[in-house]
């Protein structure tokens, strides 16, 4: 049974920073593209940052470029995103994904920057 399952979203204060985990189960991890969307209180789901299966190469939307930071690792089957210097803009739904031959897709997680 797959399974990504994320977690480490909250409240945070403007200017703070949140570590979220997508713990992933029920498929090859490794050989899989893993990405982070989100998607805002009445606004469409974006792609936020992504990172490849192999070699770590990493591309992030230029709304989060030097704030994020994607990273995987393949033994733990666990991708993170480090969120640095975070403004309410960020205030979102976050999810996992998971994309090869399938594409698979996390509950999500919740992330409130507010004073």
């Amino acid at each position: 049974q797959v399974q990504l399952v994320e977690s480490g979203g909250g409240l945070v204060q403007p200017g703070g920073s949140l570590r979220l985990s997508c713990a992933a189960s029920g498929f090859r991890f490794s050989t899989y593209v893993m990405r982070w969307y989100r998607q805002a209180p009445g606004k469409e789901r974006e792609l936020v940052a992504g990172i490849a299966s192999i070699g770590g190469s990493t591309n992030y939307a230029d709304f989060v470029k030097g704030r994020f930071t994607i990273s995987r690792d393949n033994a733990e089957n666990t991708v993170y995103l480090q969120m640095n210097s975070l403004k309410p803009d960020d205030t979102a739904v976050y999810y996992c994904n998971a994309i090869r031959y399938m594409d698979y897709w996390g509950k999500g997680t919740l992330v409130t920057v507010s004073s």
